[in-house]
């Protein structure tokens, strides 16, 4: 589908509020500079340089992570939405479908997505009380247009009375299923394990697993704690690797020996398939593609012992059928030997389960039996299965 320019239109924030967000950058800005110096220690003695070392690492911590917030500040307040109105005959035929429906449609437009993809975006709203899922109403809007659409993972999942903006995105060519298992030490009450799910509103799925310092409570809540913030950062629009940064930088700030969490975060783009790994300090992972596994693994630290992480992504394309599977250390310790990832790898090869959850559970038996039915350490495994739609 081509559209001229005269087509085209834009839309942003207002000048007050794009003045407001500049202003309010330039003053991020401004307070990072006042952090941003170089290292000059004032003592001789070794302990008191140390001392201010450290103070100095933490003023540029802060000053990088003032600079990441301004940096999103100005994008947003330069950030230009282009979109363009729906044809005139294909809109009103939408519109006068849906109402037969119940469904009042205002305002269809095109929005442009990356590799010439194109999401729908509209106001619906029903009359007389009706409810209507969105998920029903993308399935006629995709009949009448002859694309398959689903709504996005930010909108309404119902159409009601009262208008409200929807997102059509072009159905993914891929989809994603998780399943966990685990099992808690012996002598705990809560695990030191956690995992996380996240869809994004541009087709993909992040799944993440961290793996708190020791075991029960304390380690289960920090090992949280990492995870909240990383889903709040991405949900903000932080980069991965920079989100991964400002999670170390802070766990570094505060100084705790016993707060060292590791970090796998699993990326899936689901139109095309492609999958990037980064490890913080994680057991190895691995990829099953039928009867051949592939394991996935790099040698970075865990969280918080250096200011700066560089975890350099793997990455893989996917195929139909393929599981990517996650575990946490306690996995590694209950096959006992250094040559466990050998082990596993032949274990995973033989697994003939087809459901992610199944093959989670099946492989928390194997270990579980491999450590004679004792739990030394917190054990945790994720599957991702994907499969083309």
């Amino acid at each position: 589908m081509r559209h001229g320019k005269k087509d085209l239109q834009t839309a942003q924030v207002s000048d007050l509020c794009r003045r407001r967000l500049l202003s309010y950058a330039d003053s991020f800005y401004e307070l990072a500079r006042s952090y941003d110096e170089e290292f000059e220690p004032e003592q001789e003695s070794r302990e008191t340089v140390l001392m201010e070392r450290r103070l100095w690492e933490n003023r540029q911590i802060i000053s990088g992570h003032l600079t990441e917030m301004a940096k999103i500040m100005t994008e947003a307040a330069s950030e230009v939405l282009v979109y363009w109105p729906m044809e005139g005959k294909k809109r009103r035929r939408l519109v006068q479908a849906l109402a037969e429906e119940g469904i009042e449609v205002e305002s269809p437009c095109y929005l442009p997505r990356e590799d010439g993809r194109q999401a729908i975006v509209l106001t619906m709203h029903t009359r007389r009380g009706a409810r209507v899922s969105a998920d029903d109403a993308a399935d006629m809007i995709s009949v009448l247009l002859d694309r398959r659409l689903a709504p996005s993972v930010t909108s309404p999942s119902v159409v009601e009375t009262a208008p409200q903006s929807f997102v059509l995105e072009e159905e993914a060519a891929y989809l994603v299923l998780t399943g966990f298992s685990r099992a808690v030490k012996e002598g705990e009450s809560a695990s030191g394990d956690n995992y996380a799910v996240v869809e994004a509103e541009k087709g993909s799925v992040t799944v993440m697993l961290s793996d708190g310092t020791g075991s029960g409570e304390k380690a289960g809540r920090d090992s949280e704690r990492v995870l909240d913030l990383m889903e709040k950062m991405l949900e903000a629009g932080y980069g991965t690797d920079t989100a991964v940064n400002m999670v170390n930088t802070a766990l570094f700030a505060s100084g705790e020996d016993d707060n060292h969490p590791t970090l796998d975060i699993c990326e899936i783009d689901l139109y095309q398939g492609s999958c990037q790994l980064r490890k913080i300090g994680g057991a190895a992972s691995f990829l099953k593609r039928g009867q051949e596994v592939e394991q996935l693994v790099t040698g970075n630290l865990p969280l918080g012992i250096f200011g700066q992480v560089e975890a350099q992504p793997l990455y893989r394309q996917l195929q139909d059928g393929d599981y990517l599977i996650m575990v946490s250390d306690g996995v590694v310790d209950a096959f006992g030997g250094e040559d466990y990832e050998n082990t596993f790898m032949s274990i995973v090869a033989g697994l003939q389960e087809r459901g992610p959850g199944e093959l989670a559970d099946r492989l928390l038996q194997i270990a579980l039996h491999a450590s004679g039915g004792r739990v030394y350490d917190d054990m945790t495994i994720g599957v991702v299965g994907i499969w083309e739609t």
